[in-house]
């Protein structure tokens, strides 16, 4: 009995990587889209106004973010992707002081540009946390600190930690745009730098957990 053999028409590989092109090149135009919407509208962005920002059905939304969690939840991880090369960048710099500032100067503004950031950095913490995690925020932070501790720029009392808060303390007022704080948050920004500025002129607190 002569064996069957199976076989594939030239074109599949072809069709197979065109697909694959098309695939990729639609989550990105939705995530791109999705970056100004939630950027403008904060959470009250909806999935159907995401497609017809990004030109496709709202069928593709949901086949690659099959909730609205999840459409969020990458938008995070491509903003921490970004804090992440910033903070590569200033652990690369020449002067240690100044790529630890220059990483706080850039998540400020990352948050003022972005409303829904700040709003998920409010309410959705636990998605803010797993973001910075999975890109190795935290020991990036640690190394910006220690360089800058180092080079005897910063006080020696600073803990990596404490940059994070820093930054989601200033997340909350960035995005104002009615009130005492608006258009207040590049002077906040370094004058909550030239504090970190060693030796420090009080002796910082123990956390309190």
């Amino acid at each position: 009995m002569t064996p069957v053999t199976e076989t594939t028409s030239p074109q599949s590989p072809n069709l197979e990587r065109v697909l694959r092109a098309d695939a990729r090149r639609n989550r990105e135009a939705v995530i791109a889209a999705a970056k100004k919407l939630f950027a403008d509208q904060g959470l009250d962005a909806q999935m159907p106004d995401v497609a017809k920002a990004a030109k496709v059905g709202v069928g593709t939304v949901y086949r690659h973010f099959p909730t609205k969690d999840d459409l969020i939840a990458a938008l995070a991880a491509e903003r921490f992707e970004r804090l992440a090369e910033n903070a590569r960048e200033g652990i690369a710099a020449d002067d240690p002081w100044e790529g630890l500032c220059n990483f706080i100067r850039f998540s400020a503004e990352l948050q003022a540009d972005d409303r829904g950031l700040c709003e998920v950095m409010g309410s959705r913490p636990e998605v803010m946390n797993e973001s910075a995690f999975a890109v190795g925020l935290d020991a990036l932070c640690d190394k910006l600190v220690k360089r800058a501790q180092r080079s005897g720029d910063l006080r020696r009392d600073l803990e990596w930690e404490d940059i994070p808060m820093i930054a989601c303390g200033l997340g909350r007022i960035t995005p104002a745009e009615v009130g005492p704080a608006t258009g207040r948050w590049p002077r906040l920004v370094e004058i909550v730098i030239d504090g970190l500025r060693a030796p420090g002129s009080s002796k910082l607190p123990k956390p309190l957990v």
